[in-house]
Formats: C-alpha cells, sequence, structure tokens
C-alpha cells in the first residue's frame, strides 16, 4: 500500500508552480517575497501554492515580521526517497511485493 504521506507529497509537487518553488527552497530557507518576486505570481495564490507544500508536508514555514520564510523539510524528502527506492528495489522488479502490499 502506498503511505498516505507519499501521495500528499506528489500531489503537492503535481503543480509546475509548486515544483519550481520546491526547486528554489531546496536550495536554502526563502522568503515569500523572493518566491513572489521570481515566480510574478499574486500572493494569494503563492499562499495557496504554499499551503499545498505544506500540507504535503514537504515545506515549513516560519514567521518573520509580516513575511514568512520557508524551507524544503528534509525527514520529509527522505521519506519520499525512501519510498521511491522502495518502488524501484530489485526485489519488486522480481514480482516480491512492494510497499503496496503493506
Amino acid at each position: 500500500m502506498i503511505p498516505d504521506s507519499a501521495i500528499d507529497m506528489f500531489k503537492a509537487l503535481s503543480d509546475p508552480n509548486r515544483l519550481r518553488i520546491f526547486d528554489m527552497l531546496s536550495r536554502g530557507e526563502t522568503c515569500s517575497c523572493k518566491l513572489l518576486e521570481a515566480l510574478s505570481i499574486s500572493q494569494p495564490t503563492l499562499s495557496h501554492h504554499m499551503g499545498i507544500l505544506q500540507k504535503g508536508g514537504l515545506v515549513r514555514g516560519r514567521r518573520d515580521g509580516q513575511w514568512i520564510h520557508y524551507s524544503v523539510d528534509p525527514d520529509a524528502v527522505h521519506e519520499l526517497i525512501g519510498y521511491l527506492e522502495s518502488v524501484s528495489s530489485s526485489d519488486r522488479a522480481d514480482g516480491a511485493e512492494g510497499p503496496e502490499a503493506n
């Protein structure tokens, strides 16, 4: 069975803007003001995308005055990598039960 957390992460990354945001955040904590400038989107649109990334567990936010500084949650990334590694394992290719068997 695919873990719910992996489903939420894949959903969060399924939008091109959210994937761009995630890529930017992978380079380090970034202020929402910088994300707005780089993506040329409105503040409500950014808030929408950040909410989905946070719900997916991939991103966390830290308020500093009127701005929020976002960063990638490394634990979530490791969890997603672990799932992807289990999908691509040689045991699974041989017909052995994979993560969906849980």
